[in-house]
């Protein structure tokens, strides 16, 4: 190794605790030291942080991370300082006198990352104080947010290309964990990066399992997902704040502790519930996206969409908040039609409507597609997907049941909607169904569509299970549906299937608390072998992680990820020696809670030899 690959092994080793870098880390840090401007794509939970926070402590001088939210930046502020690594924040939370003691940290040299909002950088006060002291490199968290082709998109961000007017010199480098080939070009262009080191990891989570099906009846629904994650931490979305309240107090009444979270409720009550979920106070949270890029508990074990996103890339940022450690998680997604009409509506409400409206096809499209959720997801944001199957969705765990003979059922429906429209005037799914099951509602008789050759033509099927079929039909593109009126055509992907020329894929209507086949059970790292009792253990250390984390104030996952956990379950650490072996231990968190764990271990190892006697 070089003597600068020395130096991040020992820094790696003695702050993180880690014995070797993830994949594109090591690339991404080589640019930071070398000064070179950088845009580095990496999944959430791949390590995107560590890329720049290293690098800082080995350069000369202070690294300048813009941060989009308050809450974010205090929290890895507090992991930082856990870990030993001098760190600070300036915003708008701070008093006079907290200003004024990071001022004379910074210019004392005793701050090696400072977090700041890109509002405040912006401000001639801070411009003028950061071209005082020596600014080793300026980074840009969650760099979607500067691009309108995004999902997150913030105009604060747009400003941000000052920084290479201002300093010409300092290398910026740019980390998001979801932006498609359009929004990497848009971030470049931007800020005016200068030759960048392009890092672009693939954006597939192995360890989530994504299931999508239809909201039939949503609270059971809910009910039937959190059963299955008892004593887990999850996260439930909503689409609108009267959903999460709701949601939040039938599940409260049916005896699942949870706690809501959006913007109606005050800035204080938020905060509090924010915490009790950080510091494992609390396990399940109910809330809208107002609940976003500040959430950076490790442990979340399952994610629920109570609605369909309206994007792809929010739907990838909410999910990617679980399993952060590496660890298996779940996601579900419950969709409706109406998601799809409410997306719309909001849609008008807004500019750039041909991109958010293509947007939020795509979206509905991964929902009404029985295909593997992996790759979809990793072809939307430009990546290819070699596995051919991921073993890790619904489609790929054979969960869905796929429509026998699917070709001709939608030729069938197609038909039909043909047949009905040819008098000029188009109708909805639902009528559809009803000529197709032969039902003569006034309306069938009323446009004589009891006469057409595809009235009964499906007598055996209900209304449910073809209105379900026409929405998939729609999602893939065979149908297409005039918003003002709800009517249905056929489109010419739909004609061409109709003759026959392409295939399309079906699956049955299916709730997950119908399926049989959903199992899971919790589960440690991959070649960890961990017994029965190891298992225990693992319940006990976290049980005492939650007390530190209300003890101190501060998120459990700042003292350690469950991953760490369950290492130190397997290896049963009883000396300070012994525990700075354990995956994620560096020297400041071994001193600091060495002796607190290593105890807990030694009591468990007591018992069970007592118990054996």
């Amino acid at each position: 190794m070089t003597a600068i690959d020395e130096n991040i092994k020992t820094c790696l080793k003695k702050y993180w605790g880690f014995d070797s870098l993830r994949p594109l880390q090591g690339e991404t840090i080589e640019s930071v030291l070398g000064g070179q401007d950088s845009l580095t794509v990496m999944p959430t939970g791949g390590g995107k942080s560590l890329c720049f926070q290293l690098p800082a402590l080995l350069m000369e001088g202070m690294a300048v991370v813009l941060s989009p939210t308050i809450s974010l930046m205090k929290d890895q502020v507090d992991a930082l300082q856990g870990m030993g690594i001098p760190a600070a924040f300036w915003n708008s939370s701070l008093t006079a006198i907290d200003v004024r003691n990071v001022t004379m940290k910074v210019r004392a040299g005793e701050v090696k990352l400072l977090y700041i909002t890109p509002e405040r950088l912006c401000l001639d006060e801070m411009t003028q104080f950061l071209k005082t002291i020596k600014v080793a490199s300026f980074v840009i968290d969650e760099a979607h947010c500067i691009s309108e082709w995004g999902h997150s998109f913030r105009a604060d961000y747009r400003r941000l290309a000052i920084i290479k007017t201002l300093f010409p010199k300092v290398g910026v480098h740019a980390f998001t964990a979801s932006a498609t080939p359009d929004v990497q070009r848009d971030i470049v262009r931007q800020l005016g990066l200068v030759a960048p080191g392009l890092h672009t990891g693939g954006v597939d989570r192995p360890n989530l399992t994504y299931r999508i099906r239809p909201r039939t009846t949503l609270l059971p629904q809910l009910e039937g997902i959190l059963s299955m994650h008892k004593k887990e931490p999850g996260i439930i979305y909503c689409a609108k704040r009267a959903d999460v309240d709701k949601i939040s107090a039938h599940l409260n009444e049916r005896g699942w502790k949870n706690l809501p979270y959006h913007a109606g409720l005050s800035d204080e009550q938020r905060t509090v519930n924010q915490t009790r979920f950080a510091t494992e106070e609390v396990d399940i949270m109910v809330a809208t996206l107002a609940f976003g890029m500040g959430i950076d508990r490790s442990n979340i074990r399952f994610i629920v969409h109570a609605a369909m996103p309206k994007n792809m890339e929010q739907y990838y940022q909410e999910t990617g908040r679980a399993g952060r450690d590496g660890l298996p998680a779940s996601c579900y997604l419950l969709f409706g039609a109406a998601d799809y009409r409410t997306g719309l509506f909001f849609i008008d409400q807004e500019g750039a409507r041909d991109i958010l409206k293509h947007k939020l096809d795509r979206m509905y499209g991964i929902c009404l597609q029985p295909q593997c959720r992996h790759l979809v997801l990793s072809e939307y944001f430009g990546h290819t997907y070699e596995n051919a199957s991921c073993r890790a969705c619904d489609y790929c765990l054979g969960e869905l049941e796929l429509v026998e003979e699917p070709l001709i059922l939608g030729q069938k429906i197609l038909s039909a909607v043909a047949r009905c429209a040819k008098a000029g005037m188009g109708f909805g799914g639902g009528h559809i169904a009803d000529v197709l099951i032969g039902k003569r509602t006034d309306k069938v008789i009323k446009f004589r569509h009891d006469e057409l050759s595809v009235f009964n033509l499906l007598p055996d099927e209900s209304a449910v299970f073809l209105r379900y079929m026409i929405e998939q039909l729609e999602g893939q593109g065979f149908l297409v549906r005039e918003t003002e009126y709800g009517t249905l055509s056929v489109t010419e992907r739909g004609r061409l299937l109709l003759k026959g020329g392409c295939t399309v894929t079906l699956a049955k209507p299916l709730t997950l608390t119908a399926s049989k086949k959903v199992r899971r059970e919790k589960q440690a790292p991959e070649g960890m072998g961990l017994l029965q009792e190891d298992k225990k253990l693992f319940e006990i250390l976290r049980e005492r992680r939650s007390e530190l984390a209300r003890e101190m104030n501060k998120p459990a996952y700042i003292i350690f990820s469950d991953k760490t956990l369950w290492d130190m379950a397997a290896k049963k650490p009883v000396s300070r020696e012994e525990f700075l072996r354990v995956f994620g231990v560096g020297v400041e968190k071994q001193q600091a809670y060495a002796d607190t764990f290593t105890t807990v271990i030694r009591d468990y190892l007591e018992q069970a030899e007592t118990q054996i006697e």
